[in-house]
């Protein structure tokens, strides 16, 4: 629960940075990621220090009996010349040789640095922190979120976040369970990741579980999730990404949402290396795939695997991407993707391959088409979501045409009335697709409606919308062709009156 009171501290805290000198958005996120992360590691050390001395029993500290000084809760009080010496030179460094040793994370830190030069910029982001509330709740995930909804806008690399509410509309169709294994193969921020760990909390809470606050939001504790607890925190999510600034962020954004050794990896997935440092998850291993992948254009094929470039001849990373995500799937396995508009009606070989594949050999279960605005203010290239699962063969489609998502569609992206459904389609969207029976005669003329898939084999496996929809004609009624012109005839005789008035007039 976000209120505006954190998040004119937020606001504060990233101007602190601005004005300091750090005006790349990646790197004030990344810094304060590192700031945070010292932070919940000193609460917890204090978490285990109350247990030991409850329970009498030993337990395996965070910090050794000689690095105590390097505690947040130690170092929060020094001078701006004894903190920065003391963060960068001791504290960085033992986050990168020793803490992470036994730990998951430990790519999260390999190349960590303290970029911030001005000890009195860092004085002030420390307080700021420690100011935060970031034990209650869920609030530390929110405020994340909210952190990272300013790379999109400061408009610099906000390729790698997808809005938020499309990844829910995302997570919703494909309708993740406990004990699924999820991946995102190009995973950025880790959006989707911790959209579907929102999605198991707020799906897996009893009434009880559920607390109620003043303002009407809701928290969700996930308590029917324990018998599960172990899998979601080691081996149920895995991204690779091969930004290691991506990685840090999204490794920082799961552990503030409750996962503590989340899968996180340097890796592209498309190149030859993949299915060698990871053999298992790169070949039908897992049961969820949800991605918005940087479609770049073209690359070097000779980096490509073969598996790949065997089923689709191709240089284009769009199509790569989901050869790629088939590949990774097991058979039954569900997938959530965002393709370029072009994915779903190009003409070439490697297009037509690629989804005749699709249709004929898995399960083709629908495509949202999303209105160009989506992804502003950074990219206007429609775009539209592709749910499929691996493996059978494709019955019906299921096509909605999306003209709103309850923001405005320019560069601004101004949160607009979200209970109006002009406004807003997409709680509409899985309205229906959870009730798609209800739509099978629907005319093409709806916004929403079923393809069978030998319509879509006859066109070519051509799969956007426009290819199906129809556009309801009006008829219009039109005078006669004798009547305009008698209505010319009568329009030039009084020009002919008028004109000869102003003559007579003149004289």
């Amino acid at each position: 629960m976000l209120t505006g009171d954190l998040r004119n501290r937020i606001d504060k805290l990233w101007e602190e940075f601005w004005t300091g000198g750090i005006t790349n958005p990646l790197t004030v996120v990344e810094q304060i990621s590192f700031l945070i992360f010292a932070r919940l590691m000193d609460i917890a050390e204090s978490r285990n220090e109350r247990r030991q001395r409850r329970t009498g029993k030993p337990s395996s500290g965070i910090f050794a009996s000689d690095k105590q000084h390097l505690r947040w809760s130690s170092f929060k009080n020094l001078n701006g010349a004894e903190m920065l010496k003391l963060v960068r030179d001791e504290l960085f460094p033992y986050f990168k040789d020793a803490m992470f040793e036994r730990s998951t994370l430990r790519e999260y830190m390999a190349d960590a640095q303290l970029l911030i030069q001005k000890p009195s910029l860092l004085v002030s982001a420390v307080t700021m922190i420690d100011n935060l509330p970031i034990t209650e709740g869920d609030t530390k995930g929110d405020l994340y979120e909210y952190l990272l909804s300013k790379l999109t806008t400061a408009g610099i690399n906000g390729q790698f976040r997808t809005p938020r509410h499309i990844i829910r509309l995302m997570v919703d169709m494909v309708d993740p369970k406990p004990s699924d294994v999820i991946a995102d193969p190009a995973c950025g921020t880790a959006g989707f990741l911790v959209g579907t760990m929102q999605y198991l909390m707020e799906t897996h809470s009893s009434s009880e579980g559920i607390i109620e606050h003043d303002d009407g939001e809701k928290t969700y504790t996930g308590d029917l999730l324990r018998d599960y607890m172990e899998h979601i925190q080691t081996s149920m999510f895995h991204g690779f990404d091969f930004d290691v600034t991506m990685l840090r962020i999204a490794a920082m954004n799961l552990l503030l949402h409750g996962v503590e050794s989340p899968n996180i990896h340097y890796q592209d997935t498309l190149s030859m290396s993949f299915p060698e440092h990871f053999p298992k998850q790169a070949h039908d291993y897992f049961d969820v795939v949800l991605a918005n992948p940087p479609f770049k254009g073209s690359l070097d094929e000779e980096d490509v695997h073969a598996s790949l470039i065997g089923r689709i001849k191709t240089k284009k990373t769009e199509l790569l991407f989901l050869a790629l995500i088939l590949r990774m799937l097991k058979v039954g396995g569900r997938c959530a993707v965002i393709v370029p508009d072009g994915v779903l009606f190009g003409s070439s070989k490697a297009h037509s391959a690629l989804r005749s594949i699709l249709v004929d050999e898995n399960q083709v279960e629908a495509v949202i088409s999303l209105p160009s605005g989506v992804f502003r203010p950074y990219a206007g290239v429609s775009t539209g979501i592709l749910v499929l699962t691996k493996g059978g063969r494709t019955d019906n489609v299921f096509f909605y045409d999306v003209q709103a998502d309850g923001y405005s569609l320019d560069d601004k992206r101004t949160e607009l009335d979200l209970n109006k459904h002009q406004d807003n389609n997409l709680p509409d969207v899985l309205k229906k697709w959870k009730d798609r029976t209800e739509i099978e005669h629907n005319p093409r003329t709806a916004q929403c409606f079923l393809v069978p898939r030998a319509e879509i084999a006859a066109n070519n496996y051509d799969l956007s919308i426009n290819r199906y929809k129809e556009v309801p004609i009006s008829s219009v009624e039109h005078a006669s062709p004798l009547s305009i012109l008698d209505q010319l005839d009568d329009m030039e005789t009084e020009i002919k009156t008028r004109l000869n008035e102003l003559r007579s007039a003149l004289k």
